[in-house]
């Protein structure tokens, strides 16, 4: 696939410098808008207006949606008025919202001044809903029917409107005033009877979500009932808008990347690492290194509190790398299993001693095996005395315990307190654990060791 790419871009390039303007068009217009985006995003950044103006109305609106932020930047400034009413008009509502989300303010006038007034009211409509929320992801383009139209009206209808409509997929059927009572699928309705109301075909139990409902919760639920579109209503049942399945697709990749920075300790980002500077990355990355290098002086504090012990015992210090590591390794496995079920709705907060309790005993299982396990490779190959394996045998045990309780149990209370569970993971959990492993080492070995 990647040699196939390359040859295509050196297809085009060499195509644009010969100026062969009707077989570039012959070729673009039999991809994929997705491939079309990609394709443009590898090429000089001089060629994209040329090559752009020649895809298709409906295909370039398609393939502009696709492209990165700052490629339809460069695009934008470069367009006529009648070019960018031409994108515009094409565009879903849901796909423009997120175009005037990410364009400098300037741009975003040009955009507004250019779609027509309908589409300008539901742009600013969508708008007004809280970031994250389902209202923020919604189009407002969808096909209702009232209850007593026929089936032969409800299709007609759907000839006549549904070509601008987002999905025709799934129809809704509301009442005077907006309100919602029912759906429909485009396949019950060319299996019914011409002459059949909808309301005598139409699924009565429609599940809906909330215009301010968490959209990380709306994608969960698509994930739950196979949805390829789902109705957002307000307060009063009245419809508003759809969600569909790839704005979701969008939300779980996004949520799924904020999820992996935030346990690596890095402040997320919405461009990707490619596009961002070094500056940038140094800036998302050095305030949770230094929150972190402070909160592990605390293991520095403990080990010189315990010097005399090393002092006596100097073999200690060389396992303490392997206790430490050990217990922030135990305590990344619970906390990463724990976070991933709280944002797949399989655990929730009164779910804790459940937790606890399955962790601990697959605590003790863990720190039992690598407990044996070290103790004949102390005895066999480290040569040391019975007293040293048992110290750093027994503290093993009780750190790969005590870490997995740790690990298990703060990404839920943080939840509880209004923190992203996944702050709670890998690098403060670690920290933790490594100050704990130190002070359960050297306790342990106060009392078994004659120091």
């Amino acid at each position: 696939m990647t040699e196939k790419n390359v040859t295509l871009e050196s297809t085009i390039q060499a195509l644009v410098q010969a100026k062969r303007y009707t077989t570039l068009r012959d070729i673009l217009v039999t991809m994929n808008p997705a491939d079309v985006a990609a394709l443009f995003g590898e090429l000089e950044v001089n060629a994209l207006p040329l090559l752009f103006r020649l895809l298709p109305k409906e295909l370039a609106a398609e393939t502009f949606v696709e492209m990165e932020t700052d490629a339809q930047e460069l695009l934008l400034h470069g367009f006529s008025d009648s070019e960018l009413k031409d994108v515009v008009d094409e565009l879903y509502v849901d796909d423009a919202v997120d175009l005037v989300e990410e364009m400098p303010a300037n741009v975003v006038k040009r955009i507004l001044r250019q779609a027509d007034p309908e589409k300008r009211r539901m742009i600013n409509e969508i708008l007004r809903y809280p970031d994250d929320s389902a209202g923020s992801i919604m189009t407002t383009e969808f096909v209702d029917f009232p209850p007593n139209l026929t089936v032969e009206d409800a299709e007609k209808r759907i000839r006549r409107t549904g070509f601008n409509k987002e999905t025709i997929n799934t129809c809704y059927v509301t009442e005077p005033g907006g309100r919602l009572i029912g759906a429909v699928s485009i396949r019950t309705l060319l299996l019914a009877e011409l002459d059949d109301p909808i309301e005598r075909i139409m699924e009565p139990n429609v599940i809906s979500v909330m215009t301010t409902e968490d959209q990380e919760s709306v994608a969960q639920m698509f994930s739950k009932y196979d949805f390829t579109a789902m109705p957002v209503v307000d307060g009063e049942n009245r419809l508003v808008g759809i969600v569909t399945v790839d704005d979701v697709l969008d939300v779980l990749q996004d949520e799924a990347t904020e999820d992996i920075e935030k346990m690596a300790a890095i402040t997320p980002s919405d461009k990707p690492y490619m596009k961002m500077s070094v500056f940038g990355i140094w800036l998302a990355r050095v305030p949770w290194l230094l929150l972190l290098m402070i909160s592990a002086t605390f293991t520095g504090l403990i080990i010189n509190h315990f010097e005399n012990a090393l002092s006596a015992c100097v073999t200690l210090t060389a396992y303490i790398p392997m206790l430490m590591g050990t217990g922030g390794n135990s305590g990344s496995q619970a906390s990463v299993a724990v976070i991933r079920g709280l944002s797949l709705g399989e655990v929730e907060f009164s779910d804790l001693f459940r937790v606890v309790w399955k962790e601990f005993r697959v605590a003790l299982l863990c720190g039992l095996t690598l407990s044996v396990c070290n103790f004949g490779k102390l005895m066999l190959f480290d040569k040391v005395g019975l007293s040293v394996a048992l110290t750093v045998c027994l503290t093993l045990a009780v750190v790969v315990l005590a870490a997995k309780m740790i690990g298990s149990m703060l990404p839920l209370l943080g939840q509880k307190l209004g923190f992203d569970p996944a702050v709670m993971a890998s690098p403060f959990i670690t920290t933790i654990v490594d100050a704990l492993a130190l002070l359960i080492y050297f306790q342990i070995a106060v009392h078994l060791l004659p120091i």
